[in-house]
Protein backbone atom coordinates (compact mmCIF):
# COMPACT_ATOMS: atom_id res chain seq x y z
CA UNK A 1 0.00 0.00 0.00
CA UNK A 2 1.64 3.28 -1.12
CA UNK A 3 1.93 5.80 1.81
CA UNK A 4 -0.61 8.48 1.88
CA UNK A 5 1.98 11.40 0.71
CA UNK A 6 0.10 13.42 -2.14
CA UNK A 7 -1.95 16.15 -1.45
CA UNK A 8 -3.59 16.55 -5.04
CA UNK A 9 -4.62 13.73 -7.64
CA UNK A 10 -5.20 13.73 -11.07
CA UNK A 11 -7.59 10.94 -12.97
CA UNK A 12 -6.79 10.98 -16.40
CA UNK A 13 -3.53 11.67 -18.78
CA UNK A 14 -4.46 12.46 -21.96
CA UNK A 15 -2.50 15.72 -22.93
CA UNK A 16 -4.39 17.90 -20.76
CA UNK A 17 -4.16 15.69 -18.14
CA UNK A 18 -0.43 14.99 -18.06
CA UNK A 19 0.36 19.04 -18.32
CA UNK A 20 -1.98 19.80 -15.45
CA UNK A 21 -0.38 17.32 -13.40
CA UNK A 22 3.02 18.28 -14.57
CA UNK A 23 1.88 21.65 -13.47
CA UNK A 24 1.06 20.85 -10.07
CA UNK A 25 3.95 18.77 -9.37
CA UNK A 26 6.13 21.64 -10.25
CA UNK A 27 5.01 24.16 -7.61
CA UNK A 28 6.28 23.96 -4.40
CA UNK A 29 4.22 22.08 -1.80
CA UNK A 30 2.87 19.75 -4.20
CA UNK A 31 3.11 15.97 -4.42
CA UNK A 32 0.98 14.33 -7.16
CA UNK A 33 -0.45 10.92 -7.48
CA UNK A 34 -1.66 9.82 -11.34
CA UNK A 35 -3.79 7.58 -12.13
CA UNK A 36 -5.46 6.18 -15.75
CA UNK A 37 -7.31 3.43 -16.78
CA UNK A 38 -4.36 2.19 -19.00
CA UNK A 39 -1.64 2.14 -16.97
CA UNK A 40 1.26 2.39 -20.34
CA UNK A 41 0.03 6.40 -19.97
CA UNK A 42 1.00 6.44 -16.43
CA UNK A 43 4.04 4.94 -16.77
CA UNK A 44 5.15 6.78 -19.70
CA UNK A 45 4.29 10.09 -17.87
CA UNK A 46 6.44 8.92 -14.88
CA UNK A 47 9.38 7.73 -16.78
CA UNK A 48 9.40 11.19 -19.23
CA UNK A 49 9.31 13.29 -16.07
CA UNK A 50 11.18 11.94 -12.79
CA UNK A 51 11.70 15.47 -12.03
CA UNK A 52 7.79 15.88 -11.12
CA UNK A 53 8.37 12.79 -8.22
CA UNK A 54 4.41 11.63 -9.23
CA UNK A 55 3.06 8.87 -7.30
CA UNK A 56 1.51 6.27 -9.79
CA UNK A 57 -1.24 3.96 -9.02
CA UNK A 58 -2.45 0.88 -10.85
CA UNK A 59 -5.76 0.77 -9.36
CA UNK A 60 -8.34 3.56 -7.84
CA UNK A 61 -7.71 1.91 -4.37
CA UNK A 62 -4.36 2.70 -4.68
CA UNK A 63 -4.61 5.54 -5.91
CA UNK A 64 -6.93 6.93 -2.95
CA UNK A 65 -4.77 5.35 -0.33
CA UNK A 66 -1.41 7.63 -1.79
CA UNK A 67 -3.52 10.80 -1.61
CA UNK A 68 -3.87 12.78 2.35
CA UNK A 69 -7.32 13.33 3.57
CA UNK A 70 -9.12 15.00 2.86
CA UNK A 71 -8.34 13.32 -0.75
CA UNK A 72 -8.41 15.75 -3.90
CA UNK A 73 -8.36 14.59 -7.17
CA UNK A 74 -8.82 16.44 -10.69
CA UNK A 75 -10.43 14.68 -13.13
CA UNK A 76 -9.30 15.24 -16.72
CA UNK A 77 -11.57 12.55 -18.75
CA UNK A 78 -13.85 13.27 -21.69
CA UNK A 79 -17.71 14.66 -20.31
CA UNK A 80 -20.41 12.81 -20.42
CA UNK A 81 -20.12 8.43 -19.65
CA UNK A 82 -16.94 8.68 -19.07
CA UNK A 83 -16.31 11.34 -16.44
CA UNK A 84 -19.81 9.76 -14.86
CA UNK A 85 -17.98 6.51 -14.67
CA UNK A 86 -14.85 7.88 -12.84
CA UNK A 87 -16.72 9.61 -10.25
CA UNK A 88 -18.48 6.38 -9.60
CA UNK A 89 -15.28 4.53 -9.34
CA UNK A 90 -13.77 7.03 -7.01
CA UNK A 91 -16.73 7.22 -4.97
CA UNK A 92 -16.28 3.24 -4.34
CA UNK A 93 -12.73 4.46 -2.65
CA UNK A 94 -13.14 7.64 -1.26
CA UNK A 95 -14.78 8.74 1.90
CA UNK A 96 -17.29 12.17 3.54
CA UNK A 97 -15.16 15.10 3.57
CA UNK A 98 -12.88 13.62 0.27
CA UNK A 99 -13.04 16.40 -3.06
CA UNK A 100 -13.76 15.41 -6.58
CA UNK A 101 -12.57 18.00 -9.39
CA UNK A 102 -14.45 17.54 -13.03
CA UNK A 103 -11.53 19.78 -15.14
CA UNK A 104 -13.33 18.79 -17.97
CA UNK A 105 -15.88 20.69 -20.44
CA UNK A 106 -18.65 19.63 -18.53
CA UNK A 107 -22.56 21.06 -19.46
CA UNK A 108 -23.33 22.81 -16.19
CA UNK A 109 -26.76 20.65 -15.81
CA UNK A 110 -24.52 17.84 -15.51
CA UNK A 111 -22.46 19.38 -12.87
CA UNK A 112 -25.08 20.62 -10.67
CA UNK A 113 -27.13 16.90 -11.06
CA UNK A 114 -23.40 15.24 -10.17
CA UNK A 115 -22.56 17.75 -7.53
CA UNK A 116 -25.99 16.95 -5.84
CA UNK A 117 -26.13 13.20 -5.86
CA UNK A 118 -22.41 13.34 -5.08
CA UNK A 119 -23.06 15.87 -2.10
CA UNK A 120 -25.15 12.92 -0.44
CA UNK A 121 -22.19 10.65 -0.54
CA UNK A 122 -20.76 13.10 2.35
CA UNK A 123 -17.82 13.97 -0.97
CA UNK A 124 -17.41 17.19 -2.07
CA UNK A 125 -17.89 17.84 -5.72
CA UNK A 126 -16.29 20.46 -8.00
CA UNK A 127 -16.67 21.52 -11.33
CA UNK A 128 -13.88 23.35 -12.40
CA UNK A 129 -13.81 25.08 -15.66
CA UNK A 130 -10.34 25.11 -16.81
CA UNK A 131 -9.05 27.82 -19.85
CA UNK A 132 -5.82 27.79 -21.49
CA UNK A 133 -5.52 24.53 -23.45
CA UNK A 134 -2.55 22.40 -23.36
CA UNK A 135 -0.21 25.16 -22.65
CA UNK A 136 -2.45 26.88 -20.07
CA UNK A 137 -2.51 23.64 -18.46
CA UNK A 138 1.24 22.88 -18.17
CA UNK A 139 2.20 26.72 -17.51
CA UNK A 140 -0.62 28.00 -15.88
CA UNK A 141 -4.53 28.76 -16.35
CA UNK A 142 -7.12 30.19 -15.73
CA UNK A 143 -9.52 28.42 -14.06
CA UNK A 144 -13.18 28.53 -12.56
CA UNK A 145 -14.12 26.55 -9.61
CA UNK A 146 -17.89 25.41 -8.64
CA UNK A 147 -18.18 23.89 -5.56
CA UNK A 148 -18.75 24.23 -1.79
CA UNK A 149 -17.26 26.66 0.53
CA UNK A 150 -16.34 23.63 2.93
CA UNK A 151 -13.80 22.33 -0.58
CA UNK A 152 -12.73 25.70 -1.25
CA UNK A 153 -10.74 25.62 1.46
CA UNK A 154 -8.62 22.80 0.59
CA UNK A 155 -8.82 23.18 -3.38
CA UNK A 156 -8.29 26.75 -3.23
CA UNK A 157 -4.26 26.96 -2.47
CA UNK A 158 -4.01 24.14 -4.62
CA UNK A 159 -5.31 25.64 -7.61
CA UNK A 160 -3.77 29.18 -7.07
CA UNK A 161 -0.33 27.40 -6.71
CA UNK A 162 -1.32 26.57 -10.40
CA UNK A 163 -3.00 29.57 -12.06
CA UNK A 164 -1.97 31.83 -14.10
CA UNK A 165 -0.61 35.33 -12.05
CA UNK A 166 -2.22 38.49 -13.81
CA UNK A 167 -0.94 41.47 -12.40
CA UNK A 168 0.23 39.64 -8.87
CA UNK A 169 -3.05 38.11 -8.41
CA UNK A 170 -3.56 34.38 -9.26
CA UNK A 171 -6.21 33.95 -12.00
CA UNK A 172 -8.59 31.85 -9.73
CA UNK A 173 -11.27 32.59 -7.82
CA UNK A 174 -14.26 30.49 -6.07
CA UNK A 175 -16.92 31.38 -8.38
CA UNK A 176 -20.01 30.17 -7.22
CA UNK A 177 -21.86 27.16 -5.56
CA UNK A 178 -22.64 23.94 -7.64
CA UNK A 179 -22.46 24.53 -11.37
CA UNK A 180 -21.68 28.14 -11.41
CA UNK A 181 -18.17 27.36 -12.49
CA UNK A 182 -18.81 25.15 -15.57
CA UNK A 183 -21.41 27.90 -16.27
CA UNK A 184 -19.11 30.72 -16.19
CA UNK A 185 -16.28 28.98 -18.31
CA UNK A 186 -19.56 27.71 -20.81
CA UNK A 187 -19.95 31.96 -21.14
CA UNK A 188 -16.37 32.03 -21.50
CA UNK A 189 -16.18 29.96 -24.27
CA UNK A 190 -19.04 31.47 -25.88
CA UNK A 191 -17.41 34.93 -25.86
CA UNK A 192 -14.32 32.76 -27.69
CA UNK A 193 -16.54 32.46 -30.38
CA UNK A 194 -17.55 35.40 -30.94
CA UNK A 195 -14.28 36.89 -30.51
CA UNK A 196 -12.81 34.45 -33.39
CA UNK A 197 -15.77 35.30 -35.47
CA UNK A 198 -15.05 38.94 -35.17
CA UNK A 199 -11.29 38.38 -36.23
CA UNK A 200 -12.07 36.52 -38.90
CA UNK A 201 -14.23 38.86 -40.25
CA UNK A 202 -12.16 41.86 -39.78
CA UNK A 203 -9.52 39.78 -41.70
CA UNK A 204 -11.95 38.71 -44.69
CA UNK A 205 -12.52 42.33 -45.19
CA UNK A 206 -9.09 43.86 -45.26
CA UNK A 207 -7.91 40.61 -47.82
CA UNK A 208 -11.26 41.58 -49.87
CA UNK A 209 -11.21 45.20 -49.63
CA UNK A 210 -7.32 45.87 -50.35
CA UNK A 211 -5.91 42.72 -51.62
CA UNK A 212 -3.19 42.81 -49.46
CA UNK A 213 -1.50 39.40 -48.59
CA UNK A 214 -1.74 37.04 -45.51
CA UNK A 215 1.71 37.90 -44.35
CA UNK A 216 0.99 41.85 -44.82
CA UNK A 217 -2.38 41.47 -42.66
CA UNK A 218 -0.44 39.72 -39.98
CA UNK A 219 1.81 42.70 -39.46
CA UNK A 220 -1.85 44.92 -39.26
CA UNK A 221 -2.71 42.75 -36.28
CA UNK A 222 0.68 42.52 -35.02
CA UNK A 223 0.58 46.68 -34.88
CA UNK A 224 -3.39 46.45 -33.45
CA UNK A 225 -1.88 44.26 -30.65
CA UNK A 226 -0.20 47.09 -29.01
CA UNK A 227 -3.10 49.05 -28.57
CA UNK A 228 -6.80 48.41 -27.12
CA UNK A 229 -7.11 45.44 -29.03
CA UNK A 230 -4.33 43.86 -27.24
CA UNK A 231 -5.02 40.07 -26.99
CA UNK A 232 -4.05 36.84 -27.32
CA UNK A 233 -6.12 36.03 -29.89
CA UNK A 234 -4.70 39.12 -32.02
CA UNK A 235 -1.41 37.96 -30.97
CA UNK A 236 -2.16 34.28 -32.20
CA UNK A 237 -3.63 35.62 -35.86
CA UNK A 238 -0.70 37.33 -36.78
CA UNK A 239 1.10 34.27 -35.97
CA UNK A 240 -1.57 32.14 -38.01
CA UNK A 241 -1.44 34.33 -41.08
CA UNK A 242 2.75 34.95 -41.21
CA UNK A 243 2.75 31.11 -41.92
CA UNK A 244 3.73 29.69 -44.53
CA UNK A 245 2.77 25.98 -46.08
CA UNK A 246 6.10 24.02 -46.29
CA UNK A 247 4.78 21.61 -48.80
CA UNK A 248 3.19 24.18 -51.30
CA UNK A 249 4.73 27.38 -50.22
CA UNK A 250 1.16 29.29 -50.28
CA UNK A 251 -0.01 30.90 -46.79
CA UNK A 252 -1.41 28.39 -44.83
CA UNK A 253 -4.44 29.87 -44.19
CA UNK A 254 -4.94 29.76 -47.64
CA UNK A 255 -4.58 25.62 -47.55
CA UNK A 256 -6.72 25.08 -44.98
CA UNK A 257 -9.95 24.02 -45.88
CA UNK A 258 -12.78 26.61 -44.65
CA UNK A 259 -14.76 24.49 -42.13
CA UNK A 260 -14.17 25.42 -38.37
CA UNK A 261 -15.30 22.90 -36.15
CA UNK A 262 -16.74 23.19 -32.29
CA UNK A 263 -17.22 21.52 -29.27
CA UNK A 264 -20.72 22.50 -28.36
CA UNK A 265 -19.67 25.18 -25.48
CA UNK A 266 -20.89 27.86 -28.21
CA UNK A 267 -24.09 26.02 -28.80
CA UNK A 268 -24.76 25.73 -25.12
CA UNK A 269 -24.16 29.52 -24.83
CA UNK A 270 -26.63 30.55 -26.73
CA UNK A 271 -28.82 27.69 -26.04
CA UNK A 272 -28.84 28.19 -22.13
CA UNK A 273 -29.27 32.54 -22.99
CA UNK A 274 -32.36 31.64 -25.08
CA UNK A 275 -33.73 30.16 -21.97
CA UNK A 276 -32.86 32.90 -20.15
CA UNK A 277 -34.38 35.04 -22.07
CA UNK A 278 -30.85 37.47 -22.73
CA UNK A 279 -29.41 38.28 -26.10
CA UNK A 280 -26.25 37.30 -27.03
CA UNK A 281 -26.60 37.44 -30.84
CA UNK A 282 -23.02 38.20 -31.56
CA UNK A 283 -22.06 34.82 -29.78
CA UNK A 284 -25.23 33.48 -31.65
CA UNK A 285 -23.72 34.42 -35.28
CA UNK A 286 -20.49 32.92 -34.63
CA UNK A 287 -21.68 30.12 -33.37
CA UNK A 288 -23.92 29.73 -36.81
CA UNK A 289 -21.54 30.87 -39.15
CA UNK A 290 -18.96 27.46 -37.97
CA UNK A 291 -22.36 25.45 -38.56
CA UNK A 292 -22.86 27.50 -42.21
CA UNK A 293 -19.30 26.77 -42.99
CA UNK A 294 -19.33 23.02 -42.41
CA UNK A 295 -22.10 22.11 -44.69
CA UNK A 296 -19.94 22.52 -48.00
CA UNK A 297 -22.79 20.38 -49.78
CA UNK A 298 -25.17 23.58 -49.54
CA UNK A 299 -22.75 25.94 -50.52
CA UNK A 300 -21.38 24.31 -53.19
CA UNK A 301 -25.51 24.84 -54.88
CA UNK A 302 -25.68 27.90 -53.40
CA UNK A 303 -22.81 29.60 -55.05
CA UNK A 304 -24.81 30.26 -58.07
CA UNK A 305 -26.67 32.32 -56.33
CA UNK A 306 -26.38 36.09 -57.91
CA UNK A 307 -24.13 38.82 -55.93
CA UNK A 308 -23.23 42.26 -56.05
CA UNK A 309 -22.49 43.15 -59.75
CA UNK A 310 -19.42 45.67 -59.06
CA UNK A 311 -15.51 44.33 -57.65
CA UNK A 312 -15.29 45.17 -53.96
CA UNK A 313 -12.61 47.95 -53.80
CA UNK A 314 -11.47 50.49 -51.71
CA UNK A 315 -9.78 53.43 -52.09
CA UNK A 316 -7.93 54.62 -48.74
CA UNK A 317 -6.47 51.29 -47.63
CA UNK A 318 -5.17 53.34 -44.35
CA UNK A 319 -8.70 54.57 -43.21
CA UNK A 320 -10.56 51.31 -44.50
CA UNK A 321 -8.17 49.76 -41.92
CA UNK A 322 -8.49 51.81 -39.30
CA UNK A 323 -12.44 51.51 -39.45
CA UNK A 324 -11.88 47.53 -38.72
CA UNK A 325 -10.41 48.01 -36.21
CA UNK A 326 -12.55 50.15 -34.55
CA UNK A 327 -15.79 47.98 -35.72
CA UNK A 328 -13.70 45.12 -34.36
CA UNK A 329 -13.01 46.66 -30.83
CA UNK A 330 -17.09 48.41 -30.86
CA UNK A 331 -18.10 44.79 -31.61
CA UNK A 332 -15.75 43.17 -28.72
CA UNK A 333 -17.24 45.18 -26.35
CA UNK A 334 -21.05 44.41 -27.40
CA UNK A 335 -19.43 40.22 -27.06
CA UNK A 336 -18.24 40.85 -23.70
CA UNK A 337 -21.46 42.76 -22.35
CA UNK A 338 -23.71 40.02 -23.61
CA UNK A 339 -21.15 37.59 -22.26
CA UNK A 340 -21.53 39.05 -18.95
CA UNK A 341 -25.00 39.73 -19.14
CA UNK A 342 -25.75 35.87 -19.30
CA UNK A 343 -23.49 35.46 -16.42
CA UNK A 344 -25.40 37.60 -14.36
CA UNK A 345 -28.78 36.17 -15.73
CA UNK A 346 -27.38 32.74 -14.61
CA UNK A 347 -26.35 33.77 -11.72
CA UNK A 348 -30.00 34.86 -10.71
CA UNK A 349 -31.90 31.70 -12.03
CA UNK A 350 -29.68 29.43 -10.24
CA UNK A 351 -29.13 31.34 -7.15
CA UNK A 352 -25.16 31.84 -7.45
CA UNK A 353 -23.22 34.69 -5.53
CA UNK A 354 -21.03 35.61 -8.77
CA UNK A 355 -18.76 38.72 -8.73
CA UNK A 356 -19.25 39.83 -12.28
CA UNK A 357 -15.50 41.91 -11.48
CA UNK A 358 -13.58 39.25 -10.10
CA UNK A 359 -14.35 36.48 -13.37
CA UNK A 360 -13.09 39.75 -15.58
CA UNK A 361 -9.99 39.32 -13.16
CA UNK A 362 -9.16 35.70 -13.28
CA UNK A 363 -9.66 36.01 -17.44
CA UNK A 364 -6.83 38.42 -17.74
CA UNK A 365 -4.14 35.38 -17.55
CA UNK A 366 -4.01 31.80 -18.94
CA UNK A 367 -7.51 32.19 -20.82
CA UNK A 368 -7.91 31.91 -24.51
CA UNK A 369 -10.42 35.25 -24.30
CA UNK A 370 -7.09 37.06 -22.41
CA UNK A 371 -7.36 41.06 -23.04
CA UNK A 372 -5.76 44.32 -22.14
CA UNK A 373 -9.60 45.86 -21.40
CA UNK A 374 -10.33 42.85 -19.53
CA UNK A 375 -9.08 45.53 -16.65
CA UNK A 376 -11.62 47.98 -17.38
CA UNK A 377 -14.08 45.24 -17.18
CA UNK A 378 -13.20 45.18 -13.97
CA UNK A 379 -13.17 48.64 -12.69
CA UNK A 380 -16.50 48.89 -14.42
CA UNK A 381 -17.85 46.62 -12.15
CA UNK A 382 -15.56 48.01 -9.22
CA UNK A 383 -17.33 51.24 -9.65
CA UNK A 384 -21.24 49.70 -10.55
CA UNK A 385 -21.26 46.85 -8.76
CA UNK A 386 -25.12 46.11 -10.11
CA UNK A 387 -24.07 47.74 -13.36
CA UNK A 388 -27.02 46.82 -15.75
CA UNK A 389 -25.49 47.08 -19.11
CA UNK A 390 -21.84 46.53 -19.39
CA UNK A 391 -20.96 48.67 -22.26
CA UNK A 392 -22.84 52.02 -20.52
CA UNK A 393 -19.74 52.40 -18.35
CA UNK A 394 -18.24 55.18 -19.26
CA UNK A 395 -14.94 53.80 -20.84
CA UNK A 396 -16.88 51.13 -23.13
CA UNK A 397 -19.52 54.06 -24.11
CA UNK A 398 -16.74 56.66 -25.25
CA UNK A 399 -14.73 53.68 -27.52
CA UNK A 400 -18.50 53.02 -29.14
CA UNK A 401 -18.91 57.04 -29.66
CA UNK A 402 -15.41 57.06 -30.82
CA UNK A 403 -15.96 53.75 -33.01
CA UNK A 404 -19.82 54.10 -33.66
CA UNK A 405 -19.30 55.53 -37.41
CA UNK A 406 -16.24 53.20 -38.51
CA UNK A 407 -18.41 50.46 -37.06
CA UNK A 408 -21.23 51.48 -39.41
CA UNK A 409 -19.15 52.04 -42.61
CA UNK A 410 -17.79 48.49 -42.16
CA UNK A 411 -21.13 46.88 -41.92
CA UNK A 412 -22.08 49.30 -45.02
CA UNK A 413 -19.35 48.40 -46.81
CA UNK A 414 -19.74 44.30 -46.68
CA UNK A 415 -23.73 44.36 -47.44
CA UNK A 416 -22.90 46.73 -50.62
CA UNK A 417 -19.81 43.96 -51.53
CA UNK A 418 -21.28 40.65 -50.78
CA UNK A 419 -18.95 39.92 -47.94
CA UNK A 420 -20.64 37.91 -44.77
CA UNK A 421 -19.89 39.54 -41.93
CA UNK A 422 -22.67 38.33 -39.28
CA UNK A 423 -20.96 39.06 -36.09
CA UNK A 424 -19.96 42.62 -36.89
CA UNK A 425 -23.30 43.30 -38.34
CA UNK A 426 -25.24 41.52 -34.81
CA UNK A 427 -23.17 43.49 -32.87
CA UNK A 428 -24.43 46.65 -34.42
CA UNK A 429 -27.96 45.63 -34.50
CA UNK A 430 -27.85 44.57 -31.03
CA UNK A 431 -26.22 48.13 -30.43
CA UNK A 432 -28.69 49.94 -32.04
CA UNK A 433 -31.70 48.05 -30.26
CA UNK A 434 -30.47 48.43 -26.99
CA UNK A 435 -29.87 52.28 -27.29
CA UNK A 436 -33.45 52.76 -28.98
CA UNK A 437 -36.03 54.76 -27.74
CA UNK A 438 -38.77 52.86 -28.88
CA UNK A 439 -38.54 49.20 -30.74
CA UNK A 440 -41.01 47.46 -32.60
CA UNK A 441 -41.98 44.74 -30.45
CA UNK A 442 -44.91 46.43 -29.75
CA UNK A 443 -46.27 45.43 -33.47
CA UNK A 444 -45.27 42.27 -32.52
CA UNK A 445 -47.52 42.01 -29.50
CA UNK A 446 -50.28 43.21 -31.67
CA UNK A 447 -49.88 40.15 -34.21
CA UNK A 448 -49.77 37.96 -30.84
CA UNK A 449 -52.84 39.39 -29.61
CA UNK A 450 -54.42 39.33 -32.98
CA UNK A 451 -53.56 35.37 -34.03
CA UNK A 452 -53.67 33.77 -30.53
CA UNK A 453 -55.21 36.74 -28.00
CA UNK A 454 -51.77 36.53 -26.37
CA UNK A 455 -52.84 40.47 -24.73
CA UNK A 456 -50.48 43.50 -24.57
CA UNK A 457 -50.01 46.52 -21.90
CA UNK A 458 -50.49 49.79 -22.92
CA UNK A 459 -48.19 53.12 -22.43
CA UNK A 460 -50.61 54.96 -20.41
CA UNK A 461 -52.60 52.57 -17.96
CA UNK A 462 -51.55 49.72 -15.83
CA UNK A 463 -53.06 46.17 -17.13
CA UNK A 464 -53.50 43.78 -19.64
CA UNK A 465 -55.78 43.70 -22.62
CA UNK A 466 -56.97 41.90 -25.47
CA UNK A 467 -58.57 43.55 -28.27
CA UNK A 468 -61.58 42.17 -30.08
CA UNK A 469 -60.27 41.84 -33.82
CA UNK A 470 -63.07 41.19 -36.30
CA UNK A 471 -63.22 42.82 -40.01
CA UNK A 472 -61.96 46.35 -40.31
CA UNK A 473 -63.63 47.04 -37.26
CA UNK A 474 -62.01 46.43 -33.36
CA UNK A 475 -63.29 46.77 -30.11
CA UNK A 476 -61.40 47.16 -27.14
CA UNK A 477 -61.94 44.61 -24.12
CA UNK A 478 -59.68 46.70 -21.67
CA UNK A 479 -59.30 43.89 -18.97
CA UNK A 480 -57.60 44.38 -15.95
CA UNK A 481 -56.32 41.19 -14.96
CA UNK A 482 -54.55 42.22 -12.09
Amino acid sequence: MPEASANIGVVGLAVMGSNLARNLASREGNTVAIFNRSYEKTETLVSEHPEAGFIPAKTYREFADSLQKPRTAIIMVKAGGPTDAVIDSLLEVFEPGDIIVDGGNAYFPDTIRREKAVRETGVNFVGAGISGGEEGALTGPSIMPGGSDESWITLGPILKSIAAIAEGEPCVTHVGHDGAGHFVKMVHNGIEYADMQLIAEAYDLIRRGTGKTPAEIAEIFAEWNTGELESYLIEITAEVLRQVDAETGKPLVDVILDQAGAKGTGAWTVQTALSLGVPVSGIAEATFARSLSSHPEQRAVAGALPGPDEEFTVTDEAAFIEDVRLALYASKIVAYSQGFDEIRAGAAEYGWNIDLGAISKIWRGGCIIRAQFLNRIADAYAETPDLPVLMSAPYFAEALTRGQASWRRVVIAAATAGIPAPAFSSSLSYYDGIRADRLPAALVQGQRDFFGAHTYKRIDKPGTFHTQWSGDRTEIEAEDTH
